[in-house]
């Protein structure tokens, strides 16, 4: 009951953290890309003898350096936030997870939400204190990657291109090494330019069973055209722009084959939303009702990639409710 209060006392605080300003342009962080290593598909599987949540005993040649990031606040008392490396292709991608306390004690499997930011290269990158509010209002275990040129990830920002390995690599380790992840139920939350990195996710991956979208990028051809600062940004990370590869502009945008999200999905977006425009969200919406569960929950202003504290509950009672597998 304690840890209940905790949690409905932190609500309110809890969402200003997922308000990230999508796609504004900045400096692209450079490193060489590497092809896929033999070490980079073997996944250990076996849970440490020490203890399921014994997170250092997790550690091995393609998941370390694991350090704990708790900031010594409020929500050390809801859960534990860990940062860590791990392989992607080749390249060393940073990640973070945060883990209830509850979950814990019990030394029982959690249930798992990952974070797909928003912005590109290291505007909107994660920090030691992004998870930890998500895992208090979602009372689950809650996973993110900082996604390739972002933050201290190698590589480049490609916009939802090769970079979307980095995303499914790490559900592979929720399933296949983090012993202490349930996969029944895995959610995932885009935000803002998370929508790029979670549409085609759940589009390719069938253990995706959920979708929350924030804000969330649709179509990349709408943005291109609304805001001149993302010609740039799109540009140079995508390599093209839609004229020149339309094609790769497709690919990440959902709007354009919506029939293969068969998942049940959750969208939040603001009318008055100047970076990326709520059409996205209304012409997704329209396509997706008619072939899987699509809710729509708009507000009458210019806020991005948030929800409104009248919603808290919304979002986690449908986390909370049965879906078929």
């Amino acid at each position: 009951m304690k840890a209940k209060r905790a949690i409905c006392a932190l609500l309110a605080a809890a969402f200003a953290l997922l308000s990230f300003a999508a796609c504004q342009s900045g400096k692209a962080s450079q490193a060489s890309e590497s092809s896929q290593s033999e070490a980079d598909t073997t996944i250990e599987t076996t849970a440490p003898e020490s203890g399921l949540y014994d997170i250092k005993s997790y550690e091995n040649s393609e998941v370390f350096d694991i350090l704990e990031v708790n900031q010594g606040g409020k929500y050390d008392e809801i859960c534990t936030t860990y940062k860590f490396n791990y392989l992607s292709d080749g390249l060393k991608i940073e990640g973070y997870m945060s883990i209830p306390l509850s979950a814990e004690k019990t030394q029982k499997p959690a249930k798992c939400v990952m974070y797909n930011h928003g912005g590109n290269r290291n505007f909107g990158k994660l920090e030691n204190n992004t998870t930890a509010p998500i895992c208090s209002v979602c009372d689950r275990i809650v996973v993110a990657s900082q996604y390739r040129g972002c933050g201290g990830s190698e590589g480049e920002d490609h916009f939802g291109g090769d970079d979307l390995n980095d995303v499914i690599k790490l559900i592979d380790l929720c399933e296949k090494h983090f012993s202490f992840i349930d996969m029944d139920d895995f959610c995932v939350i885009g935000a803002s330019r998370g929508g790029v990195m979670t549409y085609p996710a759940a589009k390719k991956d069938s253990r995706i069973k959920r979708i929350v979208a924030l804000g969330a990028v649709t179509d990349l051809f709408v943005l291109y055209e609304a805001r001149d600062d993302m010609k740039i940004v799109l540009k140079e990370t995508i390599g093209f722009t839609p004229e020149e590869n339309p094609e790769e502009y497709k690919k990440r945008s959902a709007v354009y084959w919506a029939e293969e999200i068969k998942v049940p999905v959750l969208m939040f977006h603001a009318k008055l939303d100047k970076q990326v425009l709520y059409s996205q969200a209304e012409d997704l919406y329209a396509k997706l009702k008619g072939t899987t569960d699509c809710t729509l929950i708009t507000y009458d202003d210019d806020s991005h990639a948030e929800i409104k504290p009248q919603d808290y509950k919304t979002l986690y009672d449908w986390l909370n409710q049965s879906v078929s597998k």
